[in-house]
């Protein structure tokens, strides 16, 4: 079955962490963008209304002019520059762009003071200034527009403050004296406390100055000099707090399905481990389950790896408990028929004959040698639980290694007795002559072997001739400490140590029906 596609661990706190840090990045650039947008709107209503009271200025005086012919003329300032090479060819248009951005201008100090004037403005351009004055006064009840009339010097003549005093130094004025637009940033003079709120919006600090020409006959006849503070950005999230409105209850959502995220993928899971692993720890093995909810690629991973080392902890405490069980009684039984016989002795060493005495020595020989052999046996299944792993080797070399030590069995061998098996020699001989000395205690003469390569795994036969299992004891066999020649110096231990060899090397061996003696099915991987 193919492993169900699951999100790795670090690919979900990815696309987390970069939707949580990109929310706040995307406000902010939206911010900066708003902000940017209310200057240059701001900059554009300034270039509108210039341009109209430009236009009426240029008007009063071309009439001025026009009236008195036979006087003094008015004395107008620098000439026109020369058109854009972009302009209309046609010369009907003349726009003139919104430029100012935040980014990239600069914030000027609060606009300078007027200074005294070097010469009194001409009283015709004064009136002229007075009634544009009144016009404009009019309007910036509606617009909110600071505006200054200027003459061609720079001289104020038209305003509601500083009249007759010189803005000539001021640069956005000095430019348009020069015959260019020019509109600069400059730092807000607050005219009472800030809202804390304010200082979410660059664009809420500063005043757009913008300094327009007035042209007469190709040159400079005044400037018209307008200010205003741009539109405050919560005074134009108010206006639509309905989107406002709708734009957070998508971030809401949005951070809501992100704690879902985190809860359904990586805190769920973690907590039902935790859950599940009190309940190992309390001894309840119905706890060896797998998770409801594995969530990540690596919790799956961490918590079956969890569970099969609690699930081979708990066999392993099973087998030790067994283990001990077996091995105190498999000891106790000669220890105290060596302890009875020895006590016998040593109290009727006089009185017994010399048969007697001969009877109870050969006991207790006979029981020593059991005690040896057991020893033995344990130490060999202390080897085959923790065995040097890696090596290969093939059965024909094992069968060769087992005829040299003599053992009371012909072996034959079928199949490809060359295939290579994943297990060293020495212990392929341990698996081989267990079973082998299992199948003389059953009255075996031969042992047959045969070998069958697979795709990855090599499949070994094994079967005797001997007197074979019978059916009450099949189920058994493999169990540590059980035999049925106990009286014979049997210890149960062969077909355990076997199977802990084949275990540790990722095999495993099973008992085949066969229809004389018994037989062993060995699988082992492929070298």
């Amino acid at each position: 079955m193919k492993p169900k596609w699951r999100p790795s661990l670090g690919l979900v706190v990815f696309a987390v962490f970069s939707a949580v840090m990109a929310m706040p990045l995307v406000g902010l650039f939206l911010f900066r963008l708003y902000d940017n947008q209310l200057i240059r709107q701001t900059e554009q209503e300034l270039i509108a209304q210039g341009a109209t009271l430009s236009a009426l200025f240029a008007a009063e005086v071309e009439a001025k002019i026009a009236a008195e012919s036979g006087r003094t003329p008015l004395a107008l300032g620098a000439p026109e520059p020369p058109p854009d090479a972009t302009a209309d060819p046609a010369g009907r248009y003349h726009p003139v762009p919104a430029t100012l951005d935040l980014a990239r201008d600069d914030r000027l100090p609060p606009r300078p003071d007027a200074v005294a004037a070097t010469t009194a403005p001409d009283p015709r351009l004064a009136e002229i200034g007075q009634h544009l004055a009144a016009l404009a006064a009019e309007t910036q009840k509606t617009t909110l527009t600071g505006f200054r009339i200027l003459d061609p010097q720079g001289v104020v003549i038209g305003g509601r403050e500083e009249m007759g005093r010189s803005l000539a130094g001021v640069d956005e004025v000095a430019a348009a004296l020069a015959g260019r637009y020019k509109s600069v940033l400059r730092q807000r003079i607050p005219n009472g406390p800030e809202p804390a709120l304010s200082s979410i919006s660059r664009g809420a600090h500063v005043r757009v100055f913008a300094a327009m020409p007035v042209f007469v006959d190709d040159r400079v006849a005044g400037v018209v000099y307008l200010s205003r503070t741009p539109s405050n950005i919560l005074e134009s999230l108010y206006a639509e707090r309905r989107s406002v409105l709708v734009a957070a209850l998508t971030i809401l959502l949005v951070t809501m399905a992100i704690g879902y995220v985190f809860l359904r993928i990586l805190t769920r899971p973690i907590h039902e481990l935790i859950r599940r692993t009190a309940e190992i720890q309390s001894g309840d093995r119905s706890a060896l389950r797998p998770l409801v909810h594995h969530g990540t690629r690596e919790i799956a991973l961490l918590s079956q790896s969890f569970l099969d080392m609690a699930e081979s902890l708990f066999d392993r405490s099973d087998y030790i408990a067994t283990f001990t069980a077996h091995v105190s009684h498999e000891l106790k039984s000669p220890l105290t028929s060596i302890q009875g016989a020895a006590e016998l002795l040593y109290d009727n060493a006089e009185r017994m004959t010399e048969a007697e005495r001969r009877k109870f020595l050969r006991n207790i020989m006979g029981d020593a040698q059991r005690l040896a052999t057991l020893v033995r046996r344990l130490r060999e299944l202390a080897k085959a639980d923790n065995p040097e792993l890696g090596g290969t080797t093939n059965i024909g070399a094992v069968i060769a290694r087992l005829r040299e030590v003599r053992i009371p069995l012909a072996i034959a061998t079928t199949g490809d007795a060359t295939a290579a098996i994943g297990i060293s020699e020495e212990n392929a001989a341990i698996v081989l002559s267990h079973l082998a000395d299992n199948a003389a205690q059953h009255g075996a003469t031969g042992l047959h072997v045969h070998v069958e390569p697979a795709a990855d795994r090599v499949r070994i036969t094994v079967s005797d001739d001997g007197t074979g299992i019978s059916e009450g004891n099949r189920a058994r066999i493999f169990d540590a400490h059980f035999t049925t020649r106990r009286e014979n110096g049997g210890t149960g231990m062969g077909l355990s140590i076997v199977c802990s060899m084949l275990r540790a090397h990722r095999g495993g061996i099973r008992l085949v029906p066969s229809r004389a003696g018994s037989a062993f099915e060995i699988l082992l991987p492929k070298a």
